[in-house]
């Protein structure tokens, strides 16, 4: 994800200096940005779910008793199976379809734009279901796997506890 963003940095400001003080650019600078972008969108969103960094709504769940919290997790994360097995397949397809077509500046595959939704899905549902392992045989606490705090002044205030293990701020 770095090499992409610091690629992308350098892609656009030397276009925009070679744009405005010689009067020319780098034609393909442009369409690479966009395909290191959505590259990089997606990558990123893997690695919020690795560190469970996604966005969610926990009202409900935070007041079950563990059991039905625990029954709660495994259908949302079955149903974000299903999702990322829609992703997947559309990806595929999408991916098939654009191998043969080219991009009009690069000159680059078209399914190389579609390929990054395989990998996604793909590594998305391996955390998924290592998640799922983790909670049902491994005994770990659903909590674990909701990070909500109930305000942003929470989140930048150690709790005590912290405080006297040492992990405060």
């Amino acid at each position: 994800m770095a090499a992409a963003l610091a690629l992308m940095a350098i892609l656009v400001f030397g276009n925009v200096v070679l744009r405005y003080l010689f009067n020319s650019g780098i034609t393909w600078s442009e369409e690479m940005s966009r395909f290191l972008f959505v590259w990089l969108i997606f990558l990123g969103a893997i690695g919020a779910l690795t560190d469970n960094e996604h966005l969610g709504v926990d009202m409900f769940v935070k007041r079950l008793p563990d059991f039905w919290k625990k029954v709660v997790f495994v259908i949302t994360n079955g149903l974000i199976l299903y999702v990322l097995w829609l992703v997947l397949d559309g990806s595929w397809k999408m991916t098939l379809i654009n191998l043969d077509s080219k991009a009009p500046a690069t000159g680059m595959p078209l399914g190389f734009m579609y390929g990054i939704g395989i990998l996604m899905s793909i590594c998305m549902a391996i955390v998924v279901v290592a998640n799922l392992y983790r909670v049902l045989f491994r005994k770990r606490p659903v909590d674990d796997f909701i990070r909500v705090k109930e305000s942003e002044e929470e989140m930048l205030v150690p709790a005590p506890q912290q405080i006297a293990e040492g992990g405060g701020r």
